[in-house]
């Protein structure tokens, strides 16, 4: 690889294995406000020793990488061209290493290209200014958190809230909504950023603009400035909590910006992003490629690893197969701790077995929605580099019938799932266990082998079915086999408390 390329390969890395300072610190301060031994306090928990666990592997915070976005400003004449060239090699090293999942996908014939380039990806967008150095920022925002962006065109109306019309307490209602809509699926507690105008591009171009601006920043614009303070404040009030378990910390962070519009539109974006606020910058020297200086890194925020984020000695130990007696003896807030074999399965695994047999037994079994890193050794043994939970809520179409059809006994995710998934476990004798989302490196040090994989040819890594071997691999019980879901019920009562912020604020 050349400078330049070795200087971006750095970049990447350190994004998706270190997170930022500013970061780091708005986690700290939710620690500190979360009762001790709640939920939501054991989530941060787990979701700090994730942190300690990247930085000191070098691994992936988060095993979806997402679609990597680079925004790049350079001097006039600089070439732009030969810098892209440079982006996608080091793009294609950086997933050949593990540090990126292979996430680019043909939407036609469903096909991963496997090193992360295809028409679209990664995004680069250029821009010029007189200064004579470049500028390179990086954001990895992965699939979770992209899928809970909303962009809201005013007049409407919002569910608790009334009607938002065009103007300061519409848009303030609009951003309290989009926070309460993601809940726990795009892995909260988050953080936002808002575009007020433009068109539907632009106005998603602006708000995800605002997630490079430092956390600790003072918005120039007074008006917005009082308005991401009240937005942080309020929104808080939700009580949609880490991971939707309920809590006092659901937003970390609200920058907001605005831009120009056309008379006939006014559009509110929102570009939601989870904990794993992965985002960095460099400074390179023109001439020569090499980093003169890193942004977002002016101070060093350590964190130290917790003495233990999950009560194992009280937790009920599941190994499949599972029984329908032990199923049916657990209830929602239940610890458990995994032991034995759990299978991978995600969007397209759940649309295949709807119309195939599965590739192995799947009675009294575990499903886990994980698209994880792997990485196969020389004498092609694979390996899971991280192996967080996915977003569940994208197989409640599936997921009642599947449990059904093979005798499943445990779906492993994130975010919960719909009426249909409750009711299915209902009648089969089943459960869903929610796992700490963003935590890849925390679950993937409780596989202990990969005992083989099934569907790779056809799906790519990330949606293939993998087999794990697991020791200690602990998750909460959120959906039960009675017909109680903790996402029904946080998500029930924060739109009580939603509903308790119709009255106007802004005149």
């Amino acid at each position: 690889m050349n400078p330049v390329q070795e200087s971006l390969l750095q970049l990447i890395t350190e994004t998706s294995t270190n997170l930022p300072a500013d970061a780091r610190r708005a986690l700290k301060r939710a620690q500190l406000q979360e009762e001790f031994g709640s939920r939501a306090a054991l989530a941060l928990n787990t979701i700090v020793d994730n942190i300690v666990s990247a930085e000191e592997d070098t691994q992936p915070i988060c095993q979806d990488t997402g679609m990597p976005t680079f925004i790049v400003h350079c001097p006039a004449g600089f070439d732009q061209l030969t810098f892209a060239d440079d982006i996608r090699a080091a793009i294609v090293e950086a997933t050949k290493q593990g540090k990126l999942r292979p996430n680019s996908v043909d939407p036609l014939t469903g096909k991963n290209s496997g090193d992360n380039l295809g028409p679209g990806t990664p995004v680069i967008h250029f821009h010029q200014w007189r200064q004579d150095e470049v500028e390179v920022r990086l954001i990895l925002k992965g699939g979770g958190c992209e899928n809970k962006n909303i962009q809201y065109a005013l007049p409407t109306e919002l569910p608790g809230l009334g009607r938002a019309g065009r103007d300061m307490d519409g848009i303030r209602k609009c951003i309290l909504h989009a926070v309460y809509q993601a809940q726990g699926q795009g892995c909260s507690a988050g953080f936002i950023g808002v575009g007020i105008g433009g068109d539907r591009t632009t106005g998603y171009e602006l708000a995800k603009e605002q997630l490079f601006r430092d956390l600790e920043d003072t918005n120039p614009n007074e008006t917005l400035a009082e308005l991401e303070n009240y937005i942080m404040g309020t929104a808080n009030q939700l009580g949609v909590g880490t991971m939707g378990f309920g809590g006092k910390v659901t937003l970390l962070g609200c920058k907001i910006g605005v831009m120009n519009r056309i008379p006939a539109s006014f559009y509110v974006s929102v570009a939601y992003n989870c904990w794993a606020f992965r985002r960095l910058g460099v400074v390179l020297d023109p001439a020569t490629g090499d980093i003169k200086r890193w942004l977002y890194k002016d101070t060093v925020e350590k964190m130290e690893r917790p003495v233990a984020a999950f009560d194992s000695e009280h937790a009920i130990v599941l190994q499949a197969p599972i029984s329908d007696e032990q199923i049916r003896s657990l209830k929602v807030g239940d610890v458990v701790i995994i032991q034995g074999e759990m299978h991978t399965g995600r969007d397209e695994l759940h649309h295949y077995l709807m119309e195939h047999e599965a590739p192995v037994n799947l009675q009294g079994g575990i499903i886990y929605h994980c698209g994880p890193v792997m990485l196969k050794d020389d004498d092609g043994t694979w390996h899971v580099k991280a192996a967080g939970p996915t977003t569940s809520s994208r197989e409640e179409p599936y997921q009642a019938d599947i449990i059904e059809k093979f005798g499943l006994r445990a779906i492993i995710g994130k975010g919960g799932m719909g009426a249909k998934t409750l009711a299915g476990l209902q009648k089969s004798g089943a459960v869903y266990l929610n796992a700490i989302g963003g935590a890849a490196q925390f679950y993937a040090n409780c596989v202990k082998e990969v005992s083989g994989v099934d569907l790779l040819d056809r799906f790519g890594v990330p949606e293939a079915m993998w087999h794990l071997q697991v020791e200690g691999f602990p998750a909460i019980v959120t959906m039960d086999a009675h017909g109680n879901s903790l996402h029904k019920e946080v998500a029930d009562e924060s739109m009580l408390k939603l509903e308790d912020l119709k009255e106007p604020v802004f005149a």
